[in-house]
């Protein structure tokens, strides 16, 4: 038995012995969660700043913010969420009691995505933990150092039985896929997403695939250009653009472009962008760098376009004139590279982004309410926000996941703790009654009952 097998094995042995079940349990595991992160975030400020120069504002607010917070979540909910549902119990069972029991799936593996470690690694070990599982997390080995913190904390506040970090590459992912799981949790690319299902469905372990896809923005008058602006280029920038929910391209009338430039670059101006600032990232690695740089035609560039090799660093960049076949709309940009295209009528613009795969996200800055409704109507997209962008993200309550190639699934809060158990239905009967109305001999008459009291008998 090689090194991964042995180490779900031991985790399926654990788990079938049945310590993960109790509520007293899981949130003893919470609360070693919320340990773990409060007595060492000086240490994870320090990882996550050698891999990405990221600042200790934008950690907090963007990794470390949001995990406690579903953490605290979890901790408060879990009874809630955990007790057996009561359903109603149609006529044909009566006299009887209907039941949804939450049961934990068992053996989980989550794969973590390097854009932001911290969050995107340990934030699906919340709710797993919290239904009653075991987890496995693979965390991204891109990001080296904050790979290796999570690794040194897990060990130190968690029984590997319990939650256990795999470190390493294609290698060790490959090894970790061939592995029976009852859940694989996994955040990424498409194309490596694809290959976790096909590896998933040789078990039919079920899945949740968070991905990405070319999430639009789409500015439509009458709307206040100067306040969306300012939430775009933010949202755009945040994290250097390594933003799986970033805005990918920007839709605007023909009449709007040269005031949207206008606005993108006097915001951008006020933000003064940089690492040194801290509130900028380095790109994780040249060869994401170079791939960025190859999306980038100095002749549709009218604000940046610089990079700095040595600290890996690209200025926030706006292309125009850009078309649809241009190398920069043919993949998720994922990087500081804001196109903007132009549309003559509203038809054409809703055309061509329900043409493609439907994204992770969606953006709308308009004040007419029709638009919006038709937005919403018409365009299918994983999560969105009207008059701003990435924000859906920070409220707790709304699930959060893609659809078709975006991804499958959801989770955060409630929607992740149902993601990591089983809906087990459940049906209690009494024998005080029963009607002979089901059994043999079939007759006439037991027909015509089951005629006239059908609709309340099912």
């Amino acid at each position: 038995m090689n090194d991964m097998a042995a180490v779900v094995a031991r985790q399926r042995s654990f788990f079938m012995g049945g310590t993960t079940r109790p509520l007293a349990e899981r949130r003893r595991q919470l609360d070693a969660f919320r340990r773990m992160i409060s007595d060492n975030e000086g240490a994870l400020y320090e990882a996550i700043h050698a891999d990405f120069g990221k600042s200790e504002f934008e950690t907090y607010a963007t990794e470390l913010g949001l995990l406690l917070a579903e953490i605290d979540e979890a901790s408060r909910q879990l009874r809630t969420w955990a007790r057996p549902q009561k359903v109603r119990t149609n006529l044909a069972n009566q006299p009887g009691t209907s039941l949804i029991i939450q049961e934990p799936l068992g053996v989980c593996l989550v794969i973590g995505a390097w854009n932001y470690p911290y969050q995107l690694s340990l934030a699906p070990c919340v709710p797993a933990l919290a239904a009653g599982n075991t987890v496995v997390l693979k965390p991204s080995e891109l990001p080296a150092a904050t790979s290796q913190i999570m690794a040194e904390l897990v060990a130190e506040y968690f029984e590997p039985e319990y939650l256990h970090v795999e470190q390493g590459g294609v290698p060790e992912t490959t090894a970790l896929l061939e592995c029976r799981w009852d859940k694989i949790f996994f955040t990424g690319s498409v194309r490596v997403g694809r290959i976790v299902y096909q590896a998933a469905a040789k078990h039919l372990t079920p899945v949740t695939l968070e991905l990405g896809g070319k999430s639009p923005a789409l500015f439509v008058e009458p709307c206040d250009l100067e306040v969306g602006v300012r939430r775009l280029v933010w949202a755009k920038f945040l994290n250097g653009g390594q933003t799986c929910i970033a805005p990918d391209y920007v839709l605007v009338p023909p009449g709007l472009q040269a005031d949207f430039v206008a606005a993108a670059r006097t915001t951008l101006e006020e933000f003064q962008y940089s690492v040194g600032a801290g509130n900028y990232v380095r790109i994780i690695d040249e060869r994401n760098l170079d791939r960025l740089l190859k999306l980038m035609n100095p002749d549709q560039v009218v604000i940046g376009g610089g990079h700095d090799r040595d600290e890996r660093t690209i200025e926030p960049t706006v292309m125009t004139n850009v078309g649809w076949d241009d190398p920069v709309m043919q993949e998720e940009i994922f990087g500081p590279i804001l196109p903007v295209l132009t549309y003559d009528d509203l038809d054409e613009a809703l055309d061509e982004v329900r043409s493609r795969p439907r994204p992770l996200a969606a953006y709308l800055f308009t004040d007419d309410g029709e638009v919006q409704d038709r937005m919403l109507r018409e365009v299918s997209f994983g999560g969105g926000t009207i008059n701003d962008a990435v924000m859906h993200i920070a409220n707790p309550h709304l699930p959060f996941g893609g659809v078709g190639e975006s991804g499958i699934g959801r989770y955060h809060s409630e929607a992740g703790f149902l993601a990591f158990s089983h809906q087990k239905s459940v049906l209690k009967r009494s024998t005080w009654l029963d009607p002979s109305i089901r059994y043999p001999p079939y007759t006439e008459g037991k027909l015509g009952w089951i005629r006239r009291l059908f609709g309340q008998w099912w």
